[in-house]
């Protein structure tokens, strides 16, 4: 195999908001990315994976007001439990930072001010959607409702998932605030724009023709943004928002898709500044002898558009080098279905690794990942097949039939004939090769595999276990096999170290010492000690899959710690008489009052305070979600309500609501129904408005 030249290469994933833990969904791009950066480094290359947490914008804020503690606090306690989870998926950065930091903070305000140098930067008030209850303005990703050009439900505040549109959070149709379900209130505020027009054909030549993108990504693009003249985009957020003021907008943030692609260059400052480095030389075209590093994003699809537009835009104006491959994959399913909470398929990263190898996920999605935009799902039983027939069937199956020979004796000093199996293997590794550089880790996989069926077939066509009983005679025909099986094993390793890096150690340290570079799958060991064999990898059996799918669901439906609500400001005797409401009495007049009950007929009815702490939609019913309720402690009880198309599952979870808590179970077609939640509709109505308890209220309350 001729020799490489040495490339260097900047790797990063898309930061992990840091408002929430890592799960399964997360994982599918770290994985990859890691796997991308292993084998990049196995080849000889510099390559530096660098990633961070994005710590800024209103969710963050509202939670840490939630908690009652500083948005600081939360993201330091979150930074903690990711890197964490990280470590148990063995995904090793070489930096990771936050851009909560000085370091972001100052690349922020370089790119700024190249863009104000360029006349880039305007401003204009803007009608924004405001959460009354939360008591602040609300970014796109914290608005949901019905798509204005498709009629989908349930979409996000900037783009359909549907039918692809953008538009503004306020063209909703019966838009939602997903921090506290309220219906949010149209109110006007300055904002500061890029002015991305003026950029338009360095972007058309650089999405379509740099080969930056697949064609597939850069037709999307087209077809979506590139045949209109470019929006201007929306640069800045108005206080209250816990992220970076404006130095030169006093009042103003950077919104946090301003500061978040930053942090791959803050990121690249605190690495060199760690080992003596330059950051020019990682992000800027330098002497015209030294080639200009690699830059790779591993990104899901749906922030394509920021990375393929905003981002190189910013790049190209500061000066800097941009994107050499931004790489796309799809998103995680499971069983065939959107992760779900109710379902125990909402598996956070900390709940497989207490019942689970980590190196079987890893596996499991390199077989899935072919480089494309697909969705990749995550079938548990084609994942328990999988890893069984692979890995432990073919793979370690290898050594631990034939390893034990070679305890005494060692390999074989001069490596045997195998008819030419290692030969054809190692030439394999430049298909692997190529695949692993291509993204397609799914085809590696295969190939990888059938070299390890070419390897089973040797070991059953020698039967070195006949060979064992032969006697003295057989010896050394014996360790000749098992020597060709070892080193076809380890071969095996080499191929798959990206993939599965403690199985690599481990490998290594039964035979051949640690596995550090790509050329020891070109050549045969010979004469070299072999340790006592030790298992593996063991089977995955259905009783684990149930153990981690029984916990996510008792995780997911933990009763949220019950604090009192931070979300909602005093507010003011003037506030207060300025918004009063002039009640026109249509409701009532629509809907007469009942007739008269007694205090008796009153108490029958056991009213309580409840918080949902499940949500989904039933996919069967036009009108139904199916909630899951806490009464307090260990009471939890599932109730079907008719406010589909007004209420988002997600906005739901945490909320408070009032509960009939004593109506008499209804078993309907899609389950049991243990309650009745108080919702208020009627006549001119627009929309479902689910009853809540002021605040301080805690669940297993009861009404008087």
């Amino acid at each position: 195999m001729p020799q490489l030249r040495s490339r260097r290469i900047l790797v990063t994933s898309a930061l992990p908001y840091a408002n929430g833990h890592i799960h399964l969904g997360h994982l599918v791009e770290y994985i990859q990315t890691d796997i991308f950066v292993r084998f990049q480094k196995l080849r000889g290359h510099r390559a530096i994976y660098l990633c961070a947490d994005d710590t800024h914008g209103t969710a963050i804020m509202i939670r840490a007001r939630a908690e009652g503690r500083s948005e600081k606090d939360l993201i330091a306690g979150m930074r903690e439990a990711h890197l964490a989870d990280f470590a148990g998926f063995q995904i090793a950065f070489d930096h990771y930072g936050s851009t909560d930091s000085d370091a972001n903070r100052q690349r922020c305000g370089e790119v700024w001010q190249s863009l104000r140098a360029r006349g880039l930067v305007t401003s204009r008030e803007v009608k924004q959607l405001y959460d009354p209850v939360a008591g602040v303005f609300l970014a796109d990703r914290f608005v949901r409702g019905t798509c204005p050009k498709c009629n989908a439900a349930d979409q996000y505040g900037d783009s359909c998932e549907q039918c692809g549109a953008t538009y503004s959070p306020a063209d909703l149709i019966h838009p939602t605030s997903t921090l506290s379900g309220a219906r949010p209130e149209v109110r006007s505020a300055e904002h500061l724009f890029v002015t991305l027009e003026t950029l338009h054909e360095f972007l058309n030549e650089w999405t379509q023709h740099s080969g930056a993108l697949d064609l597939q990504i850069a037709n999307y693009l087209s077809g979506h943004f590139l045949g209109a003249p470019l929006r201007d985009w929306d640069i800045s957020r108005p206080a209250p928002y816990f992220g970076f003021e404006i130095p030169d907008a006093p009042g103003h943030f950077w919104y946090v898709w301003f500061d978040a692609p930053i942090g791959y260059l803050a990121a690249t400052s605190e690495w060199c500044d760690a080992h003596g480095e330059s950051f020019d030389a990682w992000w800027r075209r330098g002497d015209a002898n030294v080639p200009p590093a690699e830059i790779h994003h591993f990104i899901g699809k749906d922030i394509t558009y920021f990375h393929t537009l905003f981002w190189p835009a910013m790049l190209e104006v500061a000066g800097l080098s941009l994107p050499s491959r931004v790489r796309v994959h799809g998103f995680l399913t499971i069983n065939g279905q959107k992760m779900s909470k109710s379902r125990g398929t909402f598996v956070l990263a900390r709940s497989y690794l207490d019942h689970l190898d980590p190196g079987m996920l890893r596996y499991f999605y390199a077989s899935k990942l072919s480089g494309s935009i697909d969705d990749i799902d995550l079938n548990l039983e084609e994942f328990a097949a999988k890893v069984n027939s692979d890995l432990v069937g073919k793979v370690v199956n290898l050594a631990s039939r034939t390893a034990r020979w070679l305890e005494a004796t060692g390999l074989s000093h001069t490596y045997p004939e195998d008819g030419g199996l290692f030969a054809q293997a190692a030439v394999d590794g430049v298909a692997i090769a190529e695949a692993y550089e291509q993204g397609d880790f799914a085809r590696a996989m295969r190939t990888v595999m059938l070299a390890a069926d070419r390897a089973n077939v040797y070991v059953d066509t020698e039967q070195p276990w006949k060979l064992a009983k032969a006697g003295p005679e057989s010896a050394g025909k014996l360790q000749d096999v098992a020597s060709v099986a070892i080193n076809l094993f380890r071969q095996l390793a080499v191929y798959l170290s990206p993939v599965l890096p403690h199985f690599s150690e481990q490998v290594g340290a039964l035979v051949g010492g640690q596995i550090t570079s790509w050329e020891e799958s070109q050549r045969p060991l010979e004469g070299v000690a072999i340790g006592v064999f030790q298992p593996l990898m063991r089977r995955v059996e259905a009783a684990q899959m149930e153990a981690m799918l029984a916990a996510s669901l008792q995780q997911s439906c933990k009763p949220v710690k019950e604090t009192a609500s931070m979300l909602t400001p005093p507010e003011s005797d003037a506030t207060r008489v300025a918004h009063t409401p002039i009640d026109s009495g249509e409701a009532l007049a629509a809907e007469p009052l009942a007739p008269e009950c007694t205090i008796d007929d009153f108490s029958k009815i056991d009213l309580r305070v409840a918080r949902i702490v499940c949500a989904e939609e039933v996919a069967e019913a036009k009108k139904l979600l199916k909630l899951t309720i806490s009464l307090g402690g260990d009471t939890v009880r599932t109730v079907f309500a008719g406010i589909k198309g007004f209420h988002t599952p997600e906005s739901l979870v945490g909320r408070l609501v009032v509960v009939v808590a004593n109506l008499a179970p209804r078993q309907m077609k899609f389950g049991l129904s243990e309650g009745m939640v108080a919702a208020a509709s009627g006549a001119g109505a627009q929309g479902v408005y689910l009853l809540s308890p002021d605040s301080g209220a805690l669940p297993g309350m009861r009404l008087h």
